[in-house]
């Protein structure tokens, strides 16, 4: 056996991850970080029988538990040929390689159950983290897979991947498929705290900020000395020495333990005098029992005002509940300055390479189709069917329409390309979509 040559303090890896000011934060993990949150733990299925499949890019702190948990228990991590990871592939290779573990971001998990609900198929334990889990995709993939061990997960890359998880029950016809799924207790060698403004802890059920400590803390952001020294802190209830991380997120925690998350600090926004936390918007929405999915943005009107926008998609059995019939539900819930100024329904939400809602690739509030030319042969009245299909349209598309400004992005893509395979039977890739965003220009693609 080879003799260690390294420090646990040794640095392990860099991770960049976006800063507030434009530049990147570069996250500099040591060993002890990485070997403390995979070792030793039975938050996930580790052992030599496992077969681990890349969901994430290898920028992403997630790959590092999915490599790494593999290997240092000498398991099997199935590598995907690209640079970023795409739904069928991940179908594909689950079945083919038989995959007993994967771990994916909200947004590809709540992807791959609605659309390739199978890639779970010979899977014992799958974990979904990154954003906040839907409570209604969690409950319809465990009635589907009854095997299926499932666990929400929570942690920055600040901290190397999980820090809190909760493994969630077996669902039975009494579970409410709308309430929030818990972020769970810190995992072994890793450390919480939910503290208010004066680093002091909170009672259960108080809104506090989540401020970790244990192994998988970072050395801090390589060659930023003073972001460091913001966000790591000296511990104030620990041993000499040891630091919290203060993450920025909001929590409470039950008296058993168990945390739920509240949202950003930092994306609370003032609208007409009231301080709001979109997240309770976010919150809202998901009680109406024909959502699945939902997120905010603010933009400013020409008066140079703050408006609130709300997305949201729906499930496949209620697709015709309308953004006004939502409005109407969601002032019988919350005062008037909560109501979103736009809601706008999408088919599903755009995603970013490390799976997490893309907010910048969101179409702005009352998207419409161009003036473009009508279908001119039977090619293009095939692909304008298909894309309003695909985009869940309410008017017809035209042949000048742009995928992409419709709303559509990758996983739609993805679901495009396939629908196009099946009903015109040709070699069509995701790449020909996106080099081709129109159905005119598709169509002159696939006849020459």
């Amino acid at each position: 056996n080879p003799v260690p040559g390294g420090h646990p303090e040794d640095g392990a890896s860099i991770m960049y991850t976006s800063g507030s000011t434009g530049r990147p934060k570069a996250i500099l993990t040591p060993h002890r970080a990485l070997t403390g949150t995979v070792l030793n733990q039975d938050y996930a299925t580790f052992g030599p029988d496992q077969r681990f499949l890349q969901c994430s890019p290898v920028s992403w702190d997630a790959f590092s538990l999915e490599f790494w948990g593999a290997l240092l228990h000498g398991a099997t991590c199935v590598l995907q040929p690209g640079q970023r990871p795409e739904p069928t592939l991940i179908n594909q290779l689950a079945h083919q390689h038989r995959i007993t573990m994967l771990q994916l971001s909200s947004s590809l998990f709540n992807y791959l159950t609605d659309e390739h609900p199978d890639t779970f198929t010979h899977t014992q334990h799958a974990s979904t983290g990154g954003e906040p889990a839907s409570p209604t995709h969690t409950h319809h993939l465990q009635k589907q897979h009854p095997h299926l061990t499932l666990t929400n997960g929570y942690g920055p890359a600040e901290s190397m991947g999980y820090t809190t998880t909760h493994t969630l029950p077996q669902p039975t016809t009494h579970t409410p498929t709308n309430n929030p799924v818990p972020i769970g207790r810190p995992i072994t060698n890793k450390h919480t705290y939910i503290l208010d403004t004066h680093l002091q802890p909170v009672p259960p059920g108080v809104t506090g900020e989540i401020y970790l400590a244990g192994t998988g803390l970072a050395h801090g952001y390589q060659h930023q000395p003073t972001l460091t020294a913001t966000h790591f802190i000296p511990n104030p209830y620990g041993p000499p020495g040891t630091r919290l991380y203060r993450t920025g997120d909001l929590a409470h925690h039950t008296p058993n333990g168990q945390l739920h998350y509240h949202g950003r600090t930092d994306h609370q926004i003032k609208i007409r005098g009231f301080r709001i936390e979109p997240t309770e918007i976010h919150n809202a929405l998901l009680q109406h029992p024909h959502i699945t999915q939902t997120t905010t943005t603010t933009t400013t009107d020409t008066t140079g005002n703050t408006q609130l926008n709300a997305y949201a998609t729906l499930h496949p059995q209620h697709t015709t509940t309308t953004p006004t019939q939502l409005r109407h539900w969601l002032r019988n819930t919350l005062p008037d300055h909560l109501i979103p100024t736009h809601i706008t329904i999408l088919p599903k939400l755009p995603l970013t390479p490390n799976g997490k809602i893309d907010h910048k690739a969101l179409p702005t509030p009352h998207t419409t189709t161009t003036q473009g030319r009508p279908p001119r042969t039977p090619q293009e009245e095939i692909l304008c069917t298909l894309y309003t299909q695909t985009l869940n349209l309410t008017h017809p598309t035209t042949i000048d329409d742009n995928f992409f400004d419709l709303g559509g992005h990758s996983l739609l893509a993805a679901k495009l390309t396939t629908r196009i395979r099946t009903t015109l039977h040709t070699n069509l890739t995701i790449r020909d979509i996106f080099q081709n965003p129109t159905p005119a220009t598709l169509t002159h693609h696939i006849t020459t």
